[in-house]
């Protein structure tokens, strides 16, 4: 692809970006403009490369095969001062600790959750499913068929984090 084609595409990816408000698959970016995953990711390169100057208050997110546009965290207190936007609800110490369980052992049924909690969680798995956080995963093949569970996208996207491997044990 020459510069021009390139620079004339990674436009059309940031108006996409911007006009779509949600993550948009790589898949879905390349299938729209009849270009490869390949050169959609070269162009996204550019964007962050240019995004990364301090003249710019906005950035790429990349959550797994997903990308966005979203606003640099350190100018958050300005549009804080202008939009005041609800403060997302925190999640509570059980559902918390329920999703860290989910997230270092995935796929893990409510069984085995309340095993290590040593406590129901119910009420946590529906509050984490309902913020869609976590996602049924198919069921374990064992008598009663019980429910596997995995973190999604989403969850990712609410802790920063471009993959679960991101996450270790310190």
């Amino acid at each position: 692809m020459c510069k021009v084609e390139l620079e004339r595409i990674t436009g059309i990816i940031e108006g996409i970006l911007f006009t779509s408000g949600n993550p948009l698959s790589i898949d879905e970016i390349a299938h729209a403009l009849n270009i490869t995953n390949k050169q959609v990711l070269e162009c996204v390169k550019q964007l962050e490369i240019e995004y990364n100057k301090p003249c710019h208050g906005i950035m790429i997110s990349i959550v797994g095969n997903r990308i966005r546009l979203t606003t640099k965290a350190e100018i958050f207190p300005y549009i804080e001062r202008i939009f005041k936007p609800k403060v997302r609800s925190q999640l509570s110490k059980a559902a918390l600790e329920t999703l860290a369980i989910i997230m270092f052992k995935q796929p893990i049924t409510k069984s085995e959750i309340e095993s290590i909690r040593g406590v129901n969680c119910e009420k946590a798995i529906s509050t984490l499913l309902e913020k869609n956080l976590i996602c049924e995963k198919g069921r374990l093949s064992v008598p009663g068929r019980p429910i596997l569970y995995v973190t999604t996208e989403e969850c990712l996207d609410y802790f920063g984090l471009k993959s679960i491997d991101e996450i270790s044990i310190e």
